[in-house]
């Protein structure tokens, strides 16, 4: 079974829902140490599985080979979190509408409809060897003061 790569930051999982628990507690943990409120937690933990489950099934095609990159990062009370895939890109202006019309009856495509809606700000953009980078931003109050001195690492490691 492929292996999930982790360092404070950042982690790496196969194109599997089987790591999607992995991601979970890798977030938690993650913003948790930087004091973010539970509501707001649960809001980020939902968007970044949607994220996820995205990447795996719509970018890597569910290809164990192709790998997913969640990075984190928070600064200033305000959480970014990247997810990338390895897989061909897409125009987020196709993406139909899931509350209008026949898409209301269909059983998917709410995905980004959800990050939107839980989320401050969402961006996409295209790696030039392939890929799509999903970033999403979202400001929240404390709860008590960071006892992580990583807290604020940048993306990049």
């Amino acid at each position: 079974m492929p292996e999930v790569q982790k360092s404070k930051n950042r982690i790496v999982i196969p194109s599997s829902q089987d790591y999607l628990v992995e991601v979970d507690r890798f977030l938690e943990t993650r913003l948790k140490e930087a004091g973010m409120n539970e509501s707001d937690l649960a809001d980020v933990a939902i968007s970044v599985s949607e994220a996820v489950n995205n990447a795996i099934f719509h970018g890597n095609k569910c290809d164990l080979k192709k790998k997913i990159t969640v990075r984190v990062k928070v600064e200033s009370g305000t959480v970014e979190v990247q997810v990338e895939d390895q897989g061909r890109g897409f125009d987020p202006s196709e993406i139909p509408n899931p509350v209008e019309g026949d898409n209301l009856l269909k059983q998917v495509g709410r995905g980004i409809f959800i990050i939107k809606s839980l989320m401050d700000r969402l961006d996409f953009s295209f790696a030039p060897e392939g890929g799509t980078i999903l970033k999403m931003y979202k400001s929240f109050q404390t709860t008590r003061r960071s006892s992580s001195p990583e807290a604020g690492l940048p993306l990049a490691e």
